[in-house]
């Protein structure tokens, strides 16, 4: 592709060398350089990118785009400067794979909480109402009917707009995508077009990266002020911080609700952990899903199908069909009548909405046993918060590793008993294998209990020492159930 195509949309600070050349591919990593191509020196965290220029030259660059123009010039390659290297990214990678997201309709989620559970409901009625369909979340990318490894949340942008335009060469119409903070910090979406953005709800998350709440907030509300004015902004009105995501966008607002006033609006008739009995805009329909949060999710999929002129009939009919992502408040039952709740609540927001969901279900014989860690490497402030909501809302808690990453488990656990009062210590235990914790959990539970375990949902890994080694909560409980 011509390199002057390539950089269109693209600020220019300084330009050495002629942009009319082909370029066959580009690259942020100088290994994967080849015989003419683009080599963008872009800095991360530990690793500066323009220190790579001379290896990228010696593997055959062409062209390099950087924040600085090198002293020692080589006359066969072309050097452009630019004040934002993640943007020009972002425009190259859309120009490179022709602009794919305007050509399906894109529908991006972001939120603290509900983010996956979203895409996957709107993937999951789109195909049963018979469209062709993408999805990148957290817990996969699907193509039509290929599924492709997730690795992030939210792809850098060249992958990004690779997964797009191989829906657009697929035939989808829609794609549904986890828009996480970081996503947008970085610029991974700068470029795209989103027919609707959807804000779920916002609590304290990613303190480590973002440094404070403020940051965080105005991470999510750049999401919106992005979107331009042929675009739909949808947020949850019951969240307290949803007039300012609005504040500066172009788009058209929409909201939706439980508790507010709203365009879409949703109330919980009957609640248990088979599923409830929901009313959305006055229509009364079953869900196999149970929770606030989950009214919630349906209510916010609803509204996006009716801004997207689908068949009123159709959504409700198919909503109750929809099952729950993986790992998200996915139920199992043995034949004692031992309830496992599966859940990727690691948030302290997430955590009380699940709690409080299974509390507000079950009956007063039953106990509620709850397990969870906390992730190393993350946000250390939420640790003592989420103990305290387990400990306050339990009838036992088995504090334990998550993902412990490059932190020792020891201090992590250290950090969630600081949430311990003195009222909770005797009914809180601590065991740092994670399979021992659910196996003792089961040990401890009598018919009809509840055994919740949180934090991990989906993952099939456990990080520890910076080594993933197999690990799947799922596949523990399963093999707890067949022994009964």
């Amino acid at each position: 592709m011509r390199l002057e195509n390539l950089l269109e949309g693209v600020k220019i600070v300084e330009l050495i060398g002629s942009i009319e050349c082909e370029i066959n591919d580009f690259h942020f990593d100088s290994r994967e350089i080849g015989n003419n191509d683009l080599f963008i020196g872009i800095s991360g965290t530990s690793i500066d990118g323009s220190e790579f220029i001379d290896n990228a030259i010696n593997n055959g660059a062409t062209a390099i785009i950087c924040s600085d123009i090198p002293k020692h010039l080589d006359k066969n390659v072309t050097y452009i400067k630019s004040s934002n290297l993640r943007s020009v990214l972002s425009i190259i990678s859309r120009n490179f794979y022709d602009k794919p997201s305007t050509k399906l309709k894109l529908i991006g989620v972001t939120g603290t909480n509900g983010k996956t559970s979203v895409v996957s409901l709107l993937h999951q009625l789109f195909s049963n109402l018979g469209h062709s369909c993408g999805l990148i979340s957290t817990v996969e990318n699907i193509i039509v009917d290929q599924k492709i490894t997730s690795t992030h949340t939210t792809p850098d942008p060249k992958q990004l707009n690779f997964l797009l335009s191989k829906m657009v060469n697929k035939g989808c119409s829609y794609c549904f995508m986890e828009v996480s903070s970081h996503a947008v910090d970085q610029q991974r979406i700068f470029g795209l077009h989103f027919d609707i953005a959807v804000f779920t709800n916002i609590t304290h998350d990613h303190l480590d990266y973002h440094e404070n709440f403020e940051n965080y907030l105005n991470a999510k509300k750049l999401f919106f002020d992005d979107l331009n004015n042929n675009s739909i902004a949808l947020v949850n009105k019951d969240d307290k911080r949803s007039d300012y995501i609005l504040q500066n966008t172009k788009a058209v607002k929409k909201t939706f609700s439980l508790k507010s006033f709203s365009e879409f609006k949703c109330k919980i008739i009957q609640n248990d952990l088979d599923g409830m009995l929901i009313e959305i805009d006055g229509h009364s329909l079953w869900v196999k899903l149970t929770g606030n949060f989950n009214a919630y999710n349906l209510l916010s999929i609803y509204s996006v199908a009716v801004l997207l002129d689908q068949d009123i009939d159709d959504v409700l009919r198919n909503m109750s069909l929809l099952s729950a992502a993986e790992g998200r408040f996915q139920t199992f039952k043995n034949n004692e009548n031992i309830s496992f709740i599966l859940d990727y609540a690691h948030t302290e927001d997430a955590l009380v909405n699940v709690i409080s969901t299974i509390n507000s279900i079950k009956k007063k014989n039953q106990r509620l046993i709850t397990v969870f860690g906390c992730g190393g490497d993350r946000d250390k402030l939420k640790r003592p918060l989420m103990t305290k909501v387990a400990c306050d809302h339990s009838s036992h808690v088995i504090l334990t590793s998550d993902n412990p990453r490059s932190e020792k488990i020891e201090n992590i656990i250290s950090d969630m008993l600081k949430g311990i009062s003195k009222k909770n210590l005797s009914k809180t235990i601590v065991i740092n294998d994670r399979e021992q914790a659910i196996k003792t959990a089961f040990s401890i539970a009598q018919s009809s209990d509840i055994i919740l375990v949180a934090g991990k949902g989906h993952e099939k890994f456990q990080e520890i020492n910076g080594v993933k080694t197999a690990f799947d909560d799922k596949e523990k409980i399963l093999e707890l159930i067949k022994q009964t």
